[in-house]
């Protein structure tokens, strides 16, 4: 049977580093050796956008891997003068973008999206799409370099990797677009509609019953809020829920593949120690999430890759 392999990759922050050193150690397993070369669309939100895109154009898990540990730091630069004049981070995000540009232009150059052979679709949102006034309205947008009347073939990557990694109160938004965690952070169902779409070529249009894919998160933390009443407004609620929305939307795009795609579907995710948070900004803990990440059992990912993803 033909199969369309996809691999879905969760939003963030600095946590894909473990995303990136998982899929080394996978891409390098004796059993499953060299499995990245089979993907036939590559799918992330966020940082997981930023790894997509690196996939797909050509670099290596190894190399993402350092970029994350040797720039992580000037990504998240949390400067006393940034915190001056946001009030304290009161008003105005957390951290400036100039650090993100730097580093996505320094990966990415002048690539645009045309130029990568392999597909990738990019979920990022919208918030202002500057028509006419009767249509004027923010929406999800998905950057992808299918064929066709809507490809985004012409953006460039860099530009691309910036809007789907601008994650509300930490960053800017980037030409009007934001983090599309907000709506997708696990992009895997984004993905399936992307790969069956009827808008694509018949070349490029997937079947339903040969999709095949492989979901992997940023890790989890054991957080709750503790309350059964929560009397709170809009500074309460400001930063956890941008962290609820995240997390809710993972695991019901996770819901939704299973039932789709049954045993064709397979997700790795870790879940920290429940005494360990890692924020997405956690630039102290890159380290330690490397550590995680290169003590994680694979053997039944690796036993699903082997058996389902390179089965004939």
């Amino acid at each position: 049977m033909a199969k369309y392999r996809i691999l879905s990759l969760d939003g963030g922050g600095l946590r894909g580093l473990i995303t990136a050193r998982l899929l080394a150690r996978l891409n390098a397993h004796p059993q499953v050796a060299g499995w990245l070369s089979t993907v036939d669309l590559f799918a992330g939100t966020s940082t997981g956008g930023i790894l997509a895109l690196g996939l797909a154009s050509g670099k290596t898990p190894e190399e993402i891997c350092t970029v994350y540990k040797e720039r992580g730091g000037v990504i998240f630069d949390d400067s006393i003068w940034d915190n001056l004049r946001d009030l304290g981070k009161t008003v105005g995000a957390d951290y400036s973008s100039k650090g993100l540009k730097t580093e996505l232009k320094a990966v990415f150059g002048d690539l645009k999206l045309r130029d990568i052979t392999r597909k990738v679709a990019i979920p990022t949102f919208d918030l202002d799409n500057e028509e006419v006034a009767a249509k004027r309205t923010w929406k999800p947008k998905i950057f992808h370099n299918f064929k066709g009347a809507d490809s985004d073939g012409e953006q460039l990557v860099a530009h691309i990797a910036q809007y789907t990694s601008s994650a509300p109160t930490y960053f800017p938004s980037a030409d009007g677009y934001i983090d599309g965690g907000v709506f997708a952070n696990n992009p895997s169902i984004v993905a399936l509609a992307q790969a069956i779409s009827r808008r694509n070529q018949p070349a490029e249009r997937a079947a339903l019953h040969e999709v095949v894919m492989l979901s992997l998160g940023t890790g989890v933390s054991l957080t709750y809020i503790k309350g059964q009443t929560l009397d709170w407004g809009y500074a309460q609620w400001a930063q956890p829920l941008i962290n609820v929305l995240m997390d809710g939307v993972a695991g019901i795009s996770d819901y939704q593949a299973r039932q789709l795609l049954d045993d064709r579907y397979h997700r790795l995710q870790i879940v920290f120690q429940p005494n360990e948070t890692i924020a997405l900004d956690a630039v102290d803990k890159l380290d330690r999430m490397d550590e995680i990440a290169t003590g994680h059992p694979l053997q039944e990912t690796v036993d699903w890759l082997r058996d389902v993803w390179l089965s004939p």
